[in-house]
């Protein structure tokens, strides 16, 4: 049994946090309001108070006293930058101060949902060695986000702990549905592969690599696929008979692949080997 802890226990965290709690290990995990930390008990897991702040000194010590109180052995950041809100400067303080509370409270392992990101828009095949922040510092087909998501994972790789990192691709599943994606696309493609990942292997991954992986870096993605422009179609028809969503336009633009042989080398069995499957 390890004692673990969750920072952000939302579409991905809380779903790892019962999966865990159900293997038999201790597990606390993060909301940022008493209203959340109440929702969470109510789900059978123990809640602790905690936002991730922009100071991250203060981020650092409220974090380590939860550390030290619950004895853990392994923390998990579940939590997403926030691009989209604008959040993503701190995101790489908010991981600093992770690291700082893990080695100060000895905590053992660190584990980091990532994201393929972290690649640059090539049409080739990526696999885990084809982005690191050496690399992206030295190249610049890597975005701003993979470089705030590199240095954040590099974070972890310096910090002397046992780390995993798991980079995954496009979630789907509980409220996501790729058809809702669909409308709000410009374009897809019929020659870029659809890099996805339902959210039941997201989570059996990131459990995988508590109990199974040792300071390593992986990909998480379903291992079969199929262009963006099919998987959407697909999508669309898998939710509707009538003609109420449509495809965007389809255009010939060739895009990255990634491959996720590592991981399944290394013991994972994909729920949805084809990301046809889980539509």
């Amino acid at each position: 049994m390890k004692k673990i802890a969750i920072v952000g226990a939302g579409w991905l965290g809380l779903p790892l946090a019962k999966l865990l709690k159900e293997a038999g290990h201790k597990v606390i995990a993060s909301k940022t309001t008493l209203e959340g930390c109440e929702q969470l008990k109510q789900e059978g897991i123990e809640a602790f108070l905690f936002r991730l702040s922009e100071n991250e000194q203060e981020c650092a010590n409220q974090l380590i006293q939860h550390l030290k109180n619950h004895d853990i052995d392994v923390l998990i950041g579940a939590f997403p930058p926030g691009f989209r809100k604008g959040g993503g400067l701190h995101y790489l303080n908010h991981w600093q101060a992770m690291v700082k509370a893990a080695t100060d409270a000895g905590v053992k392992k660190i584990v980091k949902v990532s994201s393929t990101t972290v690649y640059p828009e090539q049409p080739t095949k990526m696999n885990e060695a084809c982005a690191s922040l050496s690399l992206a510092l030295e190249n610049n087909a890597f975005s701003e986000k993979a470089v705030i998501m590199l240095k954040a994972e590099q974070a972890i790789i310096d910090s002397g702990l046992d780390y995993v990192v798991v980079r995954c691709s496009g979630l789907v599943g509980a409220d996501r549905h790729p058809s809702r994606f669909a409308a709000r696309l410009k374009s897809v493609s019929s020659s870029a592969p659809a890099n996805m990942l339902h959210q039941d292997d997201a989570v059996g991954v990131v459990a995988f690599a508590v109990t199974n992986l040792q300071n390593t870096v992986v990909n998480a993605t379903s291992p079969s696929t199929v262009s963006k422009a099919e998987y959407y179609q697909r999508a669309i028809e898998s939710v509707s008979s009538d003609s109420v969503l449509s495809l965007p336009p389809v255009v010939d633009q060739p895009g990255k692949m990634i491959v996720t042989d590592k991981l399944i080398s290394l013991g994972y069995q994909y729920l949805y080997p084809s990301t046809l499957d889980a539509l």
